[in-house]
């Protein structure tokens, strides 16, 4: 019973921070709706083609944060030593930002929602991803290039830092990236749909 309330807490939790949607709430202010132009992502992408970056900044942060404050529920949750919960809330949140309550449960890709996790799930991995990703984005005078260093160092630093299993733990939340990125739909301009 203990170890069910331990993952129940923070899926729970993490499924409606993961569920706040931040896009929505930026776009609001501009009264538009991010699934109905662009790609149809209601993230920070999208928002950033459509409003452009500083306006879309907020919705960065703020899915980052959603990230982060699930896995530290989860951490918070966790028997001492125990990173399952926290791995547990990442995904959860993940889900809710694919499937939000709060929105239809039409939402986005938990790009953003993953590295809020990611970061408070291995600090050192994410430290490390975070500094080449920086050095790559500037390089390449890039920031998706940056994004794109820093996605495939974090794992390979968590390998060195955290061990196989972890590892593979996190492969399972980037796997859920993956599959989003495969199953979203584009919008149709003929119909107007965009999920």
């Amino acid at each position: 019973m203990n170890a069910l309330l331990h993952a129940a807490v923070p899926a729970a939790a993490g499924y409606l921070l993961g569920s706040i949607p931040v896009a929505d709430l930026v776009a609001r202010r501009g009264a538009v709706d991010l699934r109905r132009v662009g790609d149809g992502n209601p993230g920070y992408w999208n928002a950033r083609a459509s409003f452009g970056r500083r306006a879309a900044l907020p919705v960065l942060v703020g899915d980052i944060a959603k990230g982060a404050a699930a896995a530290a529920v989860g951490r918070f949750a966790a028997a001492s030593g125990d990173w399952r919960p926290p791995v547990v809330a990442t995904g959860a949140a993940m889900a809710g930002h694919a499937w939000p309550v709060f929105a239809g449960f039409r939402g986005g890709r938990a790009v953003a929602t993953f590295i809020g996790g990611a970061l408070v799930l291995s600090p050192r991995a994410g430290a490390v991803a975070t500094a080449g990703g920086c050095v790559v984005g500037a390089a390449a005078g890039s920031f998706p290039r940056g994004v794109h260093a820093g996605f495939v160092a974090y794992p390979l630093a968590q390998l060195v830092v955290d061990g196989r299993v972890r590892t593979a733990a996190t492969g399972a939340l980037m796997t859920f990236i993956g599959l989003r990125f495969l199953t979203a739909r584009r919008p149709d301009p003929a119909s107007g749909d965009a999920a």
